[in-house]
């Protein structure tokens, strides 16, 4: 593999991760809720969708392949979507600071997964990590294995199946926002929920139905993130509950927008790994001062994409008006 397929193909994955957590967080904050917990539930999802995935492999010599695929899916999405009507019970029905609940929720689902890989280390006698070699093999093989597409196959087709369910998501997503009656309603329930309510929405649904299945969509990319980044590896030092913040801002790269979730992580990837594949790809000695520098381009632009957003002041690329803001009914 050239250092240049290898640059974009690293991004591609790397980038999945983010946009998978930042898909479930635009779907949370079109409710009117500002979720600072996806750090959080990314863990709790990836550890959950790892250790089902690990013990199913253990318990029987011959995995099932379809078993290997949906138990640790629905596992992580289960236990995701269980923080996120933890949440929702708590900014939503005891009408508690959005913002402290996040960061609680954060500190809990890292807890959580931290405590639970010790228990991994510990059955397995590992001083490291462990592994669920069956269900990676699964999710990490590509249709580019018995094709010969050349260059082609190698940047676009070199991939598990759950990397283009995630795109695939991204578009479900924005049609669902754009073209559906509930979307709509959805999104009058983050714009205006006293006239949501009066128009005769249950905002309270919403408001617990998004958050719920925006989190099981963030465990989802924290399962993408063990099973084929770190090909189906668990350590507690893993790198997920920074991931989970660069999800929380590309919700503003992109613009609270689905349709935009792919460019924005793949653009935000790319420049991620440039420091590590642009020695290698120009055959150029890099300073480790220059290179220091170089990681910092992607937050960079993060914050000029940011700056020119809120300049501009557009209402299309603003988030719904109702963000971060409790809902009393009686206040109507």
């Amino acid at each position: 593999m050239s250092p240049l397929i290898s640059w974009l193909h690293s991004s591609i994955i790397y980038g999945t991760v983010i946009m998978l957590g930042a898909l479930g967080e635009i779907l949370t904050e079109k409710s009117g809720h500002l979720n600072l917990g996806v750090p959080g539930l990314m863990y709790l999802g990836g550890f959950a969708g790892f250790a089902s995935a690990f013990v199913y492999e253990r318990s029987t010599e011959d995995p099932n392949v379809v078993l290997l695929i949906l138990i640790p899916l629905l596992a992580s999405f289960a236990a995701a979507m269980l923080g996120g009507l933890l949440y929702s019970f708590m900014t939503v029905t005891l009408r508690a600071n959005q913002n402290v609940t996040g960061l609680a929720l954060t500190s809990l689902g890292v807890g959580i997964g931290t405590f639970g890989s010790a228990r991994l280390l510990s059955v397995t006698g590992s001083t490291s990590y462990s592994v669920a070699s069956a269900t990676s093999a699964v999710y990490t093989a590509n249709v580019n294995a018995s094709l010969d597409l050349g260059a082609f196959g190698q940047i676009f087709l070199s991939y598990g199946f759950l990397t283009y369910a995630a795109i695939l998501l991204a578009i479900l997503a924005e049609l669902f926002l754009m073209r559906t009656r509930r979307g709509l309603n959805l999104r009058a329930v983050g714009e205006d929920p006293a006239a949501a309510d009066a128009a005769g929405i249950n905002v309270t649904l919403y408001k617990y139905v998004a958050t719920a299945i925006g989190g099981g969509i963030c465990g989802i990319g924290g399962f993408y993130y063990i099973i084929e980044y770190s090909n189906g590896k668990w350590s507690s030092q893993n790198g997920l509950e920074a991931i989970g913040w660069l999800a929380v801002a590309l919700v503003i790269f992109s613009t609270w927008k689905p349709k935009n979730t792919p460019a924005a992580s793949y653009l935000f990837a790319l420049l991620f790994w440039m420091a590590t594949n642009l020695p290698t790809l120009t055959g150029i000695r890099i300073a480790t001062s220059v290179t220091e520098l170089l990681k910092m381009t992607p937050y960079v632009v993060t914050i000029l994409v940011l700056i020119i957003a809120s300049t501009r002041k557009k209402k299309e690329n603003q988030g719904p008006a109702s963000l971060g803001k409790t809902y009393f009914r009686e206040e109507r």
